[in-house]
């Protein structure tokens, strides 16, 4: 029997955080059905999607009549709803990697604001064509690049032991430099370019 599990995000698959809760879901080999929506229209803010998302936010997962909206907490959730080694595992087991997952995906979300906003998924996902970086934004890239370099010394592959969401997420980030043209180390680039080829975020780049 399928699972019953919905996945709403926006309809142009920008959201960097509703990627991250599709790689999710992919990668623990469920199946769900995607809804989408129309952000330009307003949808989210219209009745009955306030009833499931009363930020009027995507992603917002559905399990039967359990909402839940932030995509951090989706995962989680999902971690602990179909848990390994049923299915597999998105985030690390041990208690401190996860505490660090939690650290870092919550610097992405809130911090690098003028990163986000002067290299949006556009660029990512459209081949936006931009503008050079302000300084507010090349501080932040900077910043990025220094946390990037600390979380992957020279010869890992990954954020954490494993293979966890954190590497999707953080993947992205960095291809908001990389394919706008901007100075990335080549052990950085290497990094990204191999998450992006992992199955689940090409089935991602796939629905659009």
């Amino acid at each position: 029997m399928a699972v019953p599990l919905t996945l709403y995000i926006d309809n142009r698959l920008l959201s960097p955080w509703a990627m991250s809760t599709y790689v999710a879901l992919v990668e623990k080999n469920l199946d769900f059905e995607l809804r989408l929506v129309d952000l330009d229209q307003g949808e989210q803010r219209m009745a009955p999607f306030l009833c499931r998302s009363p930020a009027g936010k995507v992603p917002v997962l559905a399990h039967h009549d359990f909402y839940l909206s932030e995509s951090s907490a989706i995962v989680e959730y999902l971690e602990d709803a179909f848990p390994a080694p049923e299915y597999a595992a998105v985030c690390p087991a041990d208690i401190r990697a996860r505490a660090r997952m939690r650290q870092l995906q919550a610097w992405m979300r809130s911090d690098l604001a003028a990163l986000r906003r002067e290299r949006p998924t556009e660029v990512v996902f459209e081949g936006l064509r931009t503008a050079p970086l302000s300084d507010d934004a090349q501080l932040d890239a900077t910043r990025l690049l220094r946390v990037a370099a600390c979380l992957l010394p020279a010869g890992q592959t990954h954020v954490f032991e494993n293979w966890s969401i954190a590497d999707a997420d953080l993947a992205l980030m960095l291809n908001r430099l990389i394919l706008s043209g901007e100075d990335v180390p080549a052990r950085l680039r290497d990094y990204a370019a191999e998450q992006w080829d992992r199955p689940s975020l090409k089935r991602w780049r796939e629905n659009r």
